[in-house]
This record gives structure tokens, sequence and C-alpha cells, in this order.
């Protein structure tokens, strides 16, 4: 009787416990239930449609405009090399110098025969022939005017029956001997003239021999290698250096197949290169290939790139973009109203009393604004501020 009382009272506790604890834990629930979440104040634009300029974005590597081996053009040894790679060198500049010594004495031996042949001819430095200038020919001309008048002079005398018949021949004779001497005589002064031009042609090849001892720059640009040094020994036609025009520049761009008639010469470019984050460069369209790459369904397009500062560099990769010519409706929202993260864009929509969020395609910026491709219906609104705070069904003030 005893035992069965004492299990009663065991269940009676255990179960008076187990109704306090369900006590209490009802009663803390209801303490620590938190608040509902207090309205968020945010700002909001409306989504708007309007005509924008569409963009081809391409591909492309940065090219010279010129780029140039430059070669000795006489065998020598360097005697100065007054460049580095990487300096900027004008027009005719000197690029390195070979030993001149054997050139400037072909030089004068040149010089001096094309005076020698000249003084012959009483002619000055690359005047013209005159032959009736030329000494001999003077000389030859005198005795042959001479001749003449002795021989004018016998046959108005024979006529009178001064003199014999045979003194009249002699004069004749003479006559003819001087003009044959005379005449020889200008063919003479005419062929020293020839040889004369031959000589001062080989003074102007020695000329451009002693010149070519000096390499020099094509045109102006950036020294980008230097291959020789004071010492070594070049041969015609060896490489001396590269030079390459660096203002301006030329960008290679690749445009894909749908876009080919959208490209035109004269269309403006910009682009941005990875050395300079941030920074917009401009160009024009100056050369289209006449064909597609048939491997890579592709256009070639060149265009040409103002670099008065050298900051960009040939071989630099770019980023482009080519204006089309129509513009084409799109919406428009502030970008500030975007979140991207991960790849993956988002706005909050404005609905009554809460936002809604909804993931969306972007499009291309225009200035503030940016396109949004998908997702979003003209005349809706999205928040433009607490975007930090909102979450999907977020309720705002209105």
């Amino acid at each position: 009787m005893n035992r069965r009382i004492v299990v009663v009272g065991l269940g009676a506790l255990v179960a008076s416990g187990a109704l306090g604890f369900a006590a209490c834990s009802t009663g803390n629930a209801k303490a620590t239930e938190p608040p509902p979440a207090a309205a968020v104040e945010i700002s909001s634009a409306a989504v708007v449609e309007q005509p924008i300029a569409r963009f081809v974005r391409a591909t492309g590597t940065l090219m010279a405009e010129d780029q140039a081996d430059v070669a000795a053009e006489t065998a020598g040894r360097v005697v100065a090399t007054p460049i580095e790679r990487g300096s900027r060198i004008a027009e005719g500049g000197e690029l390195a110098r070979v030993v001149a010594t054997e050139t400037n004495a072909q030089l004068k031996e040149a010089e001096a025969n094309a005076a020698q042949i000249e003084a012959r001819l009483g002619l000055s430095s690359d005047a013209a022939l005159d032959v009736n200038n030329v000494p001999e020919v003077q000389t030859a001309k005198a005795s042959y005017e001479l001749a003449q008048g002795e021989f004018n002079r016998i046959k108005s005398l024979l006529d009178q029956r001064v003199v014999s018949q045979s003194e009249y021949d002699q004069r004749r004779t003479q006559m003819e001997a001087t003009r044959q001497q005379y005449e020889a005589a200008k063919n003479g002064a005419a062929q020293q003239y020839q040889s004369l031009q031959a000589a001062r042609a080989r003074v102007a090849l020695a000329r451009k021999a002693v010149s070519d001892t000096v390499v020099r720059a094509p045109f102006s640009g950036v020294v980008a290698e230097r291959l020789v040094s004071v010492g070594d020994y070049v041969t015609k036609g060896m490489k001396v250096a590269v030079v390459v025009r660096v203002n301006p520049l030329r960008v290679m761009l690749t445009i894909p197949e749908q876009f080919v008639s959208t490209v035109s010469v004269g269309q403006p470019v910009d682009f941005e290169v990875d050395a300079y984050a941030g920074r917009r460069f401009t160009g024009t369209v100056k050369y289209i290939s006449p064909a597609l790459q048939a491997d890579r369904r592709s256009l070639t397009v060149e265009a040409v790139v103002p670099n008065p500062g050298g900051d960009l560099k040939p071989g630099l990769f770019a980023t482009a973009r080519l204006e089309q010519s129509t513009k084409t409706p799109g919406l428009l929202v502030p970008s500030g109203a975007v979140q991207t993260a991960a790849g993956t864009s988002r706005v909050f929509v404005v609905m009554n009393d809460h936002v809604e969020e909804r993931i969306v395609v972007t499009g291309q910026a225009v200035g503030d604004l940016v396109e949004i491709a998908k997702g979003l219906a003209p005349g809706e609104k999205v928040a433009t501020s607490n975007l930090g705070k909102l979450n999907d069904g977020t309720k705002i003030k209105s």
C-alpha cells in the first residue's frame, strides 16, 4: 500500500515538472520574439525608355605605324653608337658610324680627277660645256680663221692673175687642214666633257660612300633595338638597329561577322588598355580588310590613334568600342540602382509599401545611367538609396 503511494507521488511530480517546464518554455518564447522590422526610407527613380547609341565591342592589339630594320650600307668597323634602346630619335638622326678613312680617300681621289678635267676644259664645278670656250678649241678656231682669211686673199689675187695656181692650191690645203683640226678640237672637247661627267659621277658615288658610313634613322620615332656596339665589324646589308614610329599608332581590331555592315572608314573608335585602367583613348578607322578571316569569321579593321605623349606602347592589348550609325530604344536606370555580385546584377523594384528583389541583365552604360536589357518594364520604379538595408519584401516608407 505504501509502495503504490510512492509511485503515484513520483508520477505526479514528473507530470507537474513537465507542465512547469512547458510553461517556462512558452513564457521564454514570447519574451524573445523579435519586434517587427522598421520600414526603410529610400529614394527611387523611374525606368525610362529612350534611344541610345549602340556600340560594337572589339578587341585588338596596338602596333607601330611604321617599323624599319635599319641596315648598314657599307662595310667597316663601327666607331660610334650614340643611341640606346628606348631613345627617341629624329628623322636623319645618327644610329651608328662606321670608320670612313678609306671612303674619304676615295672621295679625294675622285674630286681630284674631276678637277683635272675641268681645268683642261676651262670649266668651273658643275658648269655646262661650251666647246668654243675650251682653250684647245679656241686655238684651233683661230688657226682655221687665219688660214681661211689667207685663202680668201689668195683667191682674189688668183682672179687678178697675181699669184700662181700652185700657191692657191697650197693655201686651200692649209685652210682645209686647219678646219679639220678645229673640228677635231671640238670633238676632243666633247669627249673630255663626257669623261668629266663620268668623273663627276664617281665623285657623287664617293660622297655617297662617305655618307653611308653614318647609319641614320629613316623617320622620327623610338629605337626599339640596337644590334651593334663599338668595335663590331659590319657588312653591307647587316641590320644595325630597329626604329619604330609611335605617333601615331595603329590598333588592329577584330570585328565579329554580324557587325561588319556597321563599320566604315572614318568611324570614331575609343578604347582602353590595362596599363591605364579607367583612361580612354580615341582613334579613327582608316583601313578595313577586303575579306573576312575564314577561320574566325571576323573582319580585321585598323584605326589610327594619336600618341603625342608616347604613353601607348606597341603590343598593348586594347578593348575598343565602335559607335553604330543608328540609335535604338533602351530601358535606362541610374547606375547606382544596380548591384552586381559574382556576375549577377539585381535591382529592388518599388511595389507600394515594399520592395521586390529582381535579377536583371544589363546592357551598355550611358553616362550615369545603365541599360537594362532584361528584367524591367517601362514605368517601373527602382530603389536608388539604402540598398544595403534592403532585401526581398523589405517594407519601405512611402
